[in-house]
């Protein structure tokens, strides 16, 4: 239960949010500058290729998915291998992927130019597209110190124009395609295609990079997933049927060269073909220039949060992790914005991002491991909100596949992909090996039958499913609602509220209490009752149950407790005066973690234990952990708002539907309600529900303080 030390970032990012920043970093040179080079070596059958590498995509897609949602953590994927196959290949992956999209973001904003070209007198001087591309760099670098709301705010705006342009092009350009122009459709063999399924698949990663601020995104077990299954079927529908519409309206050639050169600017070509007139050409230039801001802006905000989880994690110098009082890391940005300036003044883009597609595969192979790995580990505190389908296929087709395709592009991206390998393995061993102390889950994959076992990161997991919170079925306000409440006598000890504890429970379960009591004493004395800060958190989990159930206890004296740590050694007391006794289904071992988890976030709220002392009633205790947009207390009288209630059952109560009664308190006592229970005059209610229904329900009857 102990803070992190670091500051967390803010959860800001909705699923639109999600959709454009995915969405934003996809459909940049993808379809306005690589289908020229795709033709010449694909021919029509290049449609398939945009296909094929689409395809790819879905098992590292879902893998990565699959880790966000149970590691939220900026950084992305080099926080997944990080954790997964150590730091070795998190120093590989995270300097790689960095790198790799630095040189995408780079290559977007060279690639303005060619479109910017189209709005100058002939004759411009080619150097000022540099310089515009210098200047944008420093305009979104600026942006993104802003931080990530005002951010992905421009981006969707940008997103939003471009889907727009996009859409009167595919819509107008299906009805001029000519079928004449898909003649000789599979002129170029398998190889081929392969190949050039290779050659763009860059144009698909940029759907993945949002998770790299998974960190940031609200409610991301449902936003991430969904945000980039919109995103990758967005990105599939315009890069396939954009390229059936470039071939079919305008040929091969000419979508491929213009006046001999290769064409720099296809949609404008083809658009002006649709349209018969430069109407056309401009409508693509202005969407192409939506598109390269949208790369450019994503492209910082997502790389500026590699070297700070690299940081963090000893892999980088400390200087990259700072972050300012909104979250934002402003050093990484600063870098991440003076490489991309580099990269445009004194190298090819061009060449180089193709040759980032390869590594990009190279990782996307290790992240589809990463999953085999993390599920193998057999932690509990691995807990996807997402778990990819038909594991393990899903993700051994993924790996393999992957590591195909770079071969089949050539020796060039192979021997590029190595050479990032051995720079980033060069720099973990005479850099970070001596600053890191930690191992990867593959450690438990081997160890997990050995005398010891890494706690390292089981206790990370544990704080990330702290910081997510709870899903919308785990069951905390009814747990807390009917929880029995201990007010311990002066002079009791722990053992003797453990001992009443167990009793209460025992009346509700097939245990007995002399062993629920053994195993919440054990627990405390191996060291696996979590204690802090006054509070104790004993638990169990039986086979024997199907939902949670807890025991609140409070010592307004103060129980001294007996504590011993994981490996049976030192032993240390502490004086508590909060006590939640928790035991849930064997069966489901990751809600009795987030239930936990969430019972641990109460306590570190500032002010708790001063509440929880001066709390008068047990119904006020309860309220305490209870959250407070998810329950409402509602006394029955006469001659007040509730009056209607009085006499009904509660199965005939027209509460919002996700709205229930969970307690009822009747003459000092608790009832548990049943459909037909019938409500009587001064029952007070313990209601609990989703926000939207319990802010009706506070509309409707407002609240009551209860008594005891």
């Amino acid at each position: 239960m102990a803070k992190s030390k670091y500051k967390k970032a803010n959860k800001s990012l909705g699923l639109f949010a999600v959709f454009a920043l995915a969405t934003g970093t996809t459909l940049s040179s993808g379809f306005f500058l690589l289908p020229s080079f795709a033709t010449q070596l694909a021919g029509p059958a290049v449609i398939l290729a945009y296909l094929i590498a689409g395809l790819l995509l879905i098992p590292p897609m879902l893998s990565k998915i699959e880790l966000g949602t149970a590691m939220p953590r900026s950084g992305g994927a080099y926080y997944f291998l990080d954790r997964s196959l150590g730091p070795m290949v998190g120093t590989v992956g995270g300097l790689g992927i960095w790198l790799a999209l630095l040189l995408k973001t780079a290559f977007a904003l060279v690639g303005m130019g060619a479109y910017i070209q189209l709005f100058l007198p002939s004759g411009a001087d080619e150097s000022l597209y540099t310089v515009i591309a210098i200047g944008l760099v420093i305009f979104f670098g600026g942006l993104n110190m802003l931080g990530a709301k005002k951010t992905t705010s421009f981006q969707i705006i940008l997103v939003v124009s471009l889907l727009c342009l996009l859409a009167w092009f595919l819509c107008a350009g299906t009805l001029k395609i000519e079928p004449k122009n898909l003649d000789n459709f599979f002129g170029s063999g398998p190889k081929d295609i392969f190949a050039t399924a290779g050659m763009v698949f860059i144009s698909y990663v940029g759907v993945t990079k949002v998770i790299s601020v998974a960190g940031e995104i609200k409610n991301p077990e449902r936003n991430l997933p969904l945000g980039l299954f919109l995103a990758i079927g967005t990105a599939v529908v315009v890069y396939v049927v954009g390229l059936l519409v470039m071939i079919g309206v305008s040929g091969t050639e000419a979508v491929s060269f213009t006046n001999g050169e290769t064409n720099l600017t296809p949609a404008s070509t083809v658009a002006a073909d649709i349209t018969g007139s430069n109407v056309g050409l401009y409508i693509m230039a202005t969407a192409a220039i939506f598109a390269f801001l949208s790369v450019a802006n994503a492209g910082i905000l997502s790389a500026s949060r590699y070297p700070l989880a690299m940081s963090r994690d000893h892999l980088l110098p400390p200087s990259l992790r700072k972050v300012d009082s909104k979250g934002t890391p402003i050093l990484g940005i600063a870098v991440s914005a003076a490489l991309i300036t580099l990269i445009i003044l004194f190298l090819d883009p061009l060449k180089i991002a193709k040759l980032a597609s390869a590594f990009q595969l190279l990782m996307f192979s290790l992240l589809c491991l990463s999953v085999v790995v993390m599920r193998e580990t057999k932690l509990d505190s691995y807990d996807p909100g997402y778990r990819a389908p038909f594991y393990p296929w899903l993700q051994i087709f993924g790996a393999i596949a992957c590591i195909w395709i770079i071969f089949i592009m050539g020796w060039l991206p192979v021997l590029f992909s190595l050479g990032v390998i051995a720079v980033g393995v060069f720099w973990y061993f005479f850099y970070a090996r001596s600053r890191v102390d930690r191992y990867g889950a593959i450690y438990h994959v081997f160890e997990r039958l050995g005398r010891k076992r890494f706690a390292a990161l089981d206790t990370e997991l544990r704080e990330i499913l702290k910081e997510k919170g709870l899903r919308a079925h785990d069951p905390f306000d009814e747990i807390v609602a009917k929880a029995r409440v201990i007010d311990a006598a002066h002079g009791s000890t722990f053992e003797d509220i453990t001992t009443l504890a167990a009793e209460e429970l025992a009346a509700l379960l097939p245990v007995t209490a002399e062993n629920l009591s053994e195993g919440f004493l054990h627990g405390t004395k191996v060291g696996a009752t979590p204690v802090t800060g006054g509070v104790a958190l004993p638990h169990l989990r039986l086979p024997c149950i199907e939902q949670s159930i807890m025991v609140v206890a409070r010592s307004k004296d103060g129980l001294v407790i007996d504590v011993g740590d994981v490996f049976g050694g030192h032993h240390e007391e502490q004086s508590i005066h909060a006590i939640f006794f928790l035991i849930s289904p064997e069966d489901d071992p990751s809600q009795h973690l987030r239930l936990l988890a969430q019972l641990a976030g109460h306590v570190d709220k500032e002010g708790f234990m001063a509440k929880w002392l001066s709390a008068n009633t047990n119904q006020e205790m309860k309220e305490i952990l209870l959250r407070d947009d998810r329950f409402l207390s509602i006394r029955l009288e006469k001659t007040s708002s509730t009056e209607s209630l009085i006499g009904l059952p509660i199965k005939s109560l027209s509460f919002p539907e996700e709205c229930l009664v969970a307690l009822i308190h009747r003459r000092g006592h608790m009832v548990v309600p049943r459909g037909s229970t019938l409500l009587e005059e001064n029952d007070q209610l313990t209601v609990i529900g989703d926000e939207r229904g319990i802010r009706s329900l506070k509309e409707q009857f407002g609240t009551t303080t209860f008594e005891d």
